[in-house]
């Protein structure tokens, strides 16, 4: 079974996981302002959409660019925050009530502690979640975390490319421009992104033939 160190609340890594950062950002915005609306269908109302694309500062996701061909965003064009949503609710530390989003006693808690935030969050969203479900495609690559992240753990200490980790898994990988590309596309989006979301992966570098260069 993987398990996660237990980090202090000042511990230096925990600024590099996106999603503890956006996680502690919305508990904070909820406890600050009582509650955040939701639209009859539940998801977040455009309002704090918008005010989490400014403040979570998303890797590839900046504010201008995310506005910069509309000025109206919902929750589900937002993909880091949908699937944040979503976290929220499943580990009790926000429901859904008379029309709004509010935190649960163990949420608040969490909201000023982002160590203990992160033994609660980051272990539930890698190991858990189905994370084909809010990516373009329907396929999952083959494998389990143990042997994904402990591999990974290795090849990444000094720097690798995605498809380095692909061939390290499945062998040589197919060009992007044949039909193998839906393999590596599946083993970046469930495997590489889920653990560059959680800040234990980071890619250092502009693409190339290899692949995103990539480091622990």
């Amino acid at each position: 079974m993987i398990e996660f160190r237990q980090l202090p609340d000042d511990h230096p890594d925990l600024a590099h996981s996106p999603i503890l950062r956006a996680a502690l950002l919305t508990l904070q915005y909820a406890q600050e302002h009582g509650s955040i609306g939701l639209t009859k269908t539940k998801a977040f109302k455009r309002v704090f959409v918008h005010w989490a694309v400014e403040y979570f500062g998303w890797p590839g996701k900046s504010a201008e660019e995310m506005f910069r061909y509309s000025k109206v965003i919902n929750e589900f064009e937002f993909p880091p925050l949908e699937v944040l949503h979503f976290l929220l609710i499943s580990l009790r530390l926000g429901r859904h009530y008379k029309g709004a989003f509010r935190l649960t006693k163990r949420g608040a808690d969490l909201a000023g502690a982002p160590g203990r935030l992160f033994a609660e969050l980051i272990p539930y969203f890698v190991l858990r979640i189905d994370h084909a479900s809010y990516g373009r495609f329907d396929e999952r690559p083959f494998g389990k975390w143990d042997v994904w992240m402990n591999v990974i753990n290795v090849e990444a200490d000094h720097g690798t490319t995605e498809a380095a980790l692909f061939e390290a898994f499945y062998g040589k990988p197919e060009d992007w421009h044949t039909a193998g590309w839906r393999e590596m596309a599946a083993f970046s989006c469930c495997v590489l992104q889920p653990l560059e979301w959680a800040g234990l992966l980071k890619e250092t570098g502009a693409s190339c033939s290899n692949g995103r260069s990539i480091r622990r």
